[in-house]
């Protein structure tokens, strides 16, 4: 018998490896738990959204109504919807959140549960309907519709008798959510007079039914379960702004975990991002004395809210009329004019590219050149799980120097919120610095306009290898800071 050829046995193993490595596809790594849902991944790259706040205090020039308003007062001879959403259109807003009813009790619906509504109005002889025509609207524009159903009601008596009040509210859950179609957001709150009657409120059925009714909904509370309150009502999240955060640590109305909503939990075992909330005026409601914010004013509160991984919730109130005032119409348009002008060119397209390492080598799919594309969840650039600390990505002119004075990160949090540390630094000279980035962070340099030959961004501490979807490097026309920051120079 012949001896075995050892040397071809040997050839034929290693071909069967080399063809075995040249076949496999790099992977994306595993994800970092918890992650978002699918409405809340949707939810998040909305970005900018619009609450209005309408019904008897619009008349009544306050805040909290008494309950005790008779509906007669209620008579926006000029309303239309229309207009509501065209101003949301123009601003960029793809979802509006309309109060249904306030604390007052007043209903913007005919609901059959209650005369204290629409039905007892001379508005249209009694026979209209806000929140049908505020969905329609929506509709029409290709906007999503949301509400918002006050749980602490001044007018009606079964309020403060638990089983009652629980079925009544419930009862006009069911109305709004099986009457109106598709409702993308829904907001519950704890806001309650000090001397208000006791009332248990029983979210947990409250929850169950809206998810029973409209699958794909995001309930919006102190404590969730799909988007959280950021803690105040000035529209500013915390420098650090985890996603995460542990549910069971938090309840509807409670004043202690204010700082705990506001930053978030690293550790927290459940996705629950942060909606920041605030008007465009002082008052939430429409009073006659009162302007909108500057536009100033207004880009702060954004590089506060959805430059801190949150998604910033702008409260438009209509006026007597039924119409959002023009003053109100024109700021939103400065304002979205501001947004595009800073961020519609990314003067880091024009940069060679270089990274600490890419997952799977050159050709492995997640090289630094995915930062650039239009894709800011699902491509990214991953550095080699075998590069365990000091990740860094750096951008260079192709000529010249580059000039900026907003930089923007953003992570793939399709795959979990990483980034726990970053740093940035401009030929070797740090010019900002900061924690989370989460959906979107945004840096306006506090020394304002500059200029270099290099912009290194360095990941200083993540939980497990940081995965960027996209970078960004924009100039604001309008950014004038006051003071200069001294820089730290690195070799």
């Amino acid at each position: 018998m012949a001896e075995p050829n050892n040397s071809l046995h040997i050839f034929t193993f290693l071909l069967l490896l080399f063809q075995l490595a040249f076949s496999w596809k790099v992977t994306p790594p595993l994800p970092i738990l918890p992650l978002p849902s699918y409405s809340q991944l949707k939810w998040q790259q909305r970005e900018i959204i619009m609450f209005l706040h309408f019904g008897v205090n619009t008349f009544t020039d306050s805040e909290w109504g008494t309950g005790l308003e008779s509906p007669s007062i209620f008579n926006p001879t000029g309303l239309n919807a229309n207009q509501w959403a065209d101003a949301a259109a123009q601003a960029g807003v793809s979802l509006m959140i309309l109060t249904a009813k306030h604390h007052d009790g007043f209903c913007l619906w005919p609901s059959k549960y209650t005369d204290h509504s629409v039905i007892g109005s001379p508005w249209k002889n009694g026979l209209g309907d806000v929140v049908q025509e505020f969905v329609n609207a929506a509709k029409a524009r290709d906007i999503d519709a949301g509400l918002y159903l006050s749980p602490w009601d001044r007018h009606d008596r079964r309020y403060g008798h638990v089983k009652l009040y629980n079925e009544y509210y419930l009862a006009q859950l069911q109305e709004l959510l099986n009457r109106y179609g598709s409702v993308r957001e829904i907001w519950f709150d704890g806001a309650k007079g000090s001397n208000a009657p006791n009332m248990t409120y029983d979210f947990r059925e409250w929850f169950s039914m809206v998810k029973e009714l409209q699958s794909s909904i995001n309930i919006f509370s102190d404590a969730g379960p799909d988007i959280r309150w950021v803690g105040n009502e000035k529209g500013y999240a915390g420098s650090t702004c985890w996603s995460t955060i542990n549910a069971t640590s938090l309840s509807i109305g409670n004043a202690s975990t204010l700082d705990y909503l506001n930053t978030g939990d690293p550790k927290g075992t459940n996705w629950l991002p942060a909606e920041c909330d605030v008007s465009i005026r002082t008052g939430w409601f429409w009073h006659k004395s009162q302007a909108p914010k500057s536009l100033s004013e207004l880009l702060d509160i954004y590089y506060k809210s959805v430059g801190r991984n949150c998604v910033l919730l702008l409260n438009v109130p209509p006026n007597t009329t039924g119409l959002i005032s023009e003053s109100d119409v024109r700021r939103l348009k400065q304002f979205r004019g501001a947004i595009n002008t800073i961020f519609s060119t990314n003067l880091a397209e024009n940069c060679s590219l270089e990274a600490c390492s890419q997952r799977g080598g050159e050709n492995g799919g997640f090289g630094p050149k995915n930062v650039l594309d239009d894709d800011h969840l699902w491509t990214y650039w991953a550095p080699s799980e075998k590069h365990k600390e000091n990740y860094w990505i750096e951008f260079k002119p192709k000529s010249g120097k580059i000039k900026f004075n907003v930089i923007r990160i953003q992570e793939a949090i399709g795959l979990g919120q990483r980034i726990k540390k970053h740093e940035i630094y401009v030929d070797g000279i740090k010019v900002a610095r900061g924690s989370t980035v989460g959906y979107k962070r945004l840096h306006r340099l506090e020394m304002g306009v500059v200029d270099g030959f290099s912009v290194k961004i360095k990941i200083v501490k993540a939980k497990g290898i940081p995965l960027i979807s996209s970078i960004g490097l924009h100039f604001d026309p309008s950014w004038k800071p006051k003071g200069k920051v001294i820089s730290q120079r690195v070799n």
